[in-house]
């Protein structure tokens, strides 16, 4: 139940407010003197005050209650104050919402104002209240996440949502394109929840073979198989206690999906040749850039472990759908290179600030970082000019095919692959005639 504190030297005043304001589902505490409304603030957290100016008998000035509003702000800037007075005046309303009242409600009152008074400075408190929740929580992922640059409103729903879902064991299921940043919002999600103190271990599950499989993720005993020459834990157990990130998880082999699920259900899992269960207390995050409910009726996701692992999906917009976070992410990723490369480069001049605007980034944040970090290397001088940026093959507006070298026209080729498919890597390798491992390597190459 919502608690409202209310201060008034009369007793039959407060059980007045207490009938009227318990009738509407709210909880009440009941002081007769300002000293104990700063005592009750000091020990508990109250929704709202409603609060009398005079508790003098021979007083009607309201200097002991507006001399009291600022004093009570320094205890809870967020809480909402309406102050009562049977002594009504303008000016005795304005300077108390001069001082912090909310609000100004004159003896005898009108129940229904009152009541509609306390429901609408109880829901402006908390707004703010979450505003400010949020805005602290940002704070600390910007903090200790300098990359985590999400300041465009299409990545107003992602802050908030990691804000929600981060302190919490729920298993998160972000989607989005491939090069977005789901790694990041995987690593914020962690720094967020009561595991941050300990390991968050990553596998790419696109990058294990469906023989390496079961090794990699429960690990195996000495003789197991032929390359077996010692014990090895797996990603499970090194994860205990912590968070195990798995990108890629539209690439895993239909028939280790249920070996997966069975981990994930139970947490029990054996390390390839032994009998032994082991047991593994494993927050999971996975990311894709695939469409999974088009695998699962495409015969190759298991929908129950789609279930287990979407308890809350996350959607990254791509970074054409967010161009105000563009030079903020630009500007970030030039000093984090300028420092390793130990190059005097501070700024993007005018006509590259253009050009990556223009740019639609195909290959998302991923390839914005790839760009800054050749365009770091390559200037001359503290600036960096647009054709250190080496987008003029982009479009193939400027320059053909014939004039580009082999690797700018397998990047450019990959490029509209991923552009026409929508950023799904799996529908564009199929498109260019690669296997998948084939395909992620030369996005790491290329920086896509």
């Amino acid at each position: 139940m919502t608690r409202i504190l209310l201060a008034d030297d009369q007793r039959d005043v407060l059980e007045a407010l207490r009938i009227l304001l318990k009738g509407e589902g709210y909880q009440t505490e009941a002081v007769t003197s300002l000293a104990a409304v700063f005592n009750a603030l000091e020990k508990k957290d109250y929704a709202l005050l409603v609060m009398d100016l005079n508790y003098t008998r021979d007083t009607t000035s309201g200097q002991e209650g507006l001399t009291a509003i600022p004093k009570i702000q320094e205890i809870d800037s967020t809480l909402p104050i309406v102050v009562m007075t049977a002594w009504a005046s303008i000016d005795l309303a304005v300077e108390a919402m001069k001082r912090g009242a909310r609000d100004f409600v004159t003896k005898p009152w009108d129940n229904e104002r009152l009541l509609t008074i306390v429901r609408t400075q109880i829901e402006l408190a908390t707004a703010l209240r979450r505003g400010r929740k949020l805005e602290a929580e940002n704070q600390l992922l910007r903090g200790s996440m300098p990359n985590l640059i999400a300041e465009s409103p299409a990545m107003r729903p992602v802050m908030e949502m990691i804000s929600r879902v981060g302190p919490s064991d729920a298993n998160v299921l972000i989607t989005g394109e491939n090069g977005t940043g789901k790694g990041l919002i995987a690593q914020a999600l962690h720094t967020l929840s009561p595991r941050a103190s300990r390991t968050m271990i990553t596998v790419n599950m696109g990058g294990l073979s469906e023989t390496l499989f079961e090794s990699e993720l429960f690990g195996h005993v000495k003789g197991a198989f032929t390359d077996a020459k010692t014990d090895r834990a797996g990603r499970f157990e090194l994860a205990d206690e912590g968070t195990l990130f798995m990108d890629e998880i539209a690439n895993i082999p239909l028939a280790q999906q249920a070996k997966l699920l069975r981990v994930i259900e139970t947490g029990n899992f054996e390390r390839v040749g032994s009998s032994k269960t082991m047991h593994a207390n494993v927050r999971i995050i996975s990311a894709t850039n695939a469409n999974l409910q088009d695998e699962i009726v495409a015969g190759r996701f298991r929908q129950d472990l789609l279930f287990r692992l979407n308890t809350i999906q996350i959607s990254l917009p791509a970074l054409r759908e967010r161009r105000e976070d563009i030079m903020p992410l630009a500007n970030s990723f030039l000093r984090q290179h300028a420092q390793r490369y130990r190059k005097q480069v501070s700024v993007f001049d005018e006509a590259a600030r253009e050009r990556l605007l223009q740019h639609r980034f195909p290959g998302n944040v991923r390839e914005l970082d790839h760009v800054v970090e050749r365009a770091v290397l390559m200037a001359q001088d503290r600036q960096i000019r647009a054709a250190d940026l080496g987008l003029a093959f982009a479009g193939a507006e400027s320059r053909s095919l014939e004039e580009m070298s082999l690797e700018e026209v397998e990047a450019f080729l990959i490029k509209k692959a991923l552009a026409r498919n929508d950023g799904n890597a799996r529908k564009a390798a199929e498109a260019l005639g690669l296997s998948r491992s084939a395909f992620y390597r030369r996005l790491q190459q290329y920086g896509l």
